[in-house]
């Protein structure tokens, strides 16, 4: 599978194994991709609505909004490397109250549906921005290989 450079870099790396960037300063300054492809498998890594100009998070102070960002984001970085939602097997949710639990598990339901993959949801103390509320992990298997 031949895999065009997206918007950060695709690089190969040891083989099969496939790293990409979104260009956010945080990856090369703390040495992390935005999602690596090894074989089938595919780790996107923690994903917020954090604003790339530095501004509010993209939805503001409504986590559901900034859920539905994150799956967005998401989706990108899975077709950047040939998958999509659909082959998602896992998810792991991190919201700063879990008060607010219900909402990001509503927005999960929306995205997934009876796809159901297996899912974790932890309340953290916080994330790498106060105006932050979720962040949003996935592990995929890709059916292209």
């Amino acid at each position: 599978m031949v895999i065009r450079p997206p918007r950060g870099y695709a690089e190969p790396d040891m083989g099969e194994r496939w790293r990409i960037g979104s260009g956010a300063v945080w990856e090369e300054r703390f040495g992390y991709s935005r999602a690596v492809k090894a074989g089938p498998l595919i780790f996107v890594s923690g994903t917020t609505a954090a604003d790339p100009t530095g501004g509010p998070p993209i939805g503001g102070d409504d986590i559901a909004a900034q859920a539905r960002e994150c799956f967005r984001r998401i989706e990108v970085a899975l077709g950047e490397l040939g998958s999509g939602l659909g082959e998602v097997v896992r998810t792991r949710m991190f919201v700063t109250d879990i008060g607010l639990s219900e909402a990001v598990g509503l927005v999960h339901g929306e995205i997934f549906g009876r796809q159901a993959p297996a899912a974790t949801m932890v309340e953290v103390s916080a994330l790498i921005s106060p105006d932050l509320l979720v962040e949003i992990e996935v592990d995929a298997v890709s059916s292209s290989d």
